[in-house]
């Protein structure tokens, strides 16, 4: 059965970067897309990138767009998530998900627990 483990979270100062993993037991994530999602407190949940089985295709939300990176590295079977010139407003729980598909845009199937990000002076 497959696990998501996300980590990497902690507190930031604005300006600052974290890098996030999330890493996968029981099943491979090498056929499926990734997402990263954020929710903070009193908000929807936010996805916030995904990256294609192989890599090639990566999507951003216009918030996180020229500041977070996704990549991947499936010999790891880890996804990871570089961010970077962090705002407050970035403050939130992140989490990781498999979708059902190879490529981005399509439903997510499997969830990892989330890892708290915190940007603050």
């Amino acid at each position: 059965q497959l696990q998501l483990v996300a980590s990497g979270g902690g507190l930031v100062q604005p300006g600052g970067s974290l890098r996030l993993s999330c890493v996968a037991s029981g099943s491979t994530l090498n056929y499926y897309a990734i997402g990263w999602f954020r929710q903070a407190p009193g908000k929807e949940r936010e996805e916030v990138s995904c990256i294609s089985s192989n890599g090639g295709s990566t999507h951003y939300a216009d918030s996180v767009k020229g500041r977070f990176t996704i990549s991947r590295d499936n010999a790891k079977n880890t996804v990871y998530l570089h961010m970077s010139t962090l705002k407050p407003e970035d403050t939130a729980v992140y989490y990781c998900a498999k979708s059902r598909a190879s490529r981005c845009g399509y439903s997510y199937a499997d969830w990892g627990q989330g890892t708290q990000v915190t940007v603050s002076s």
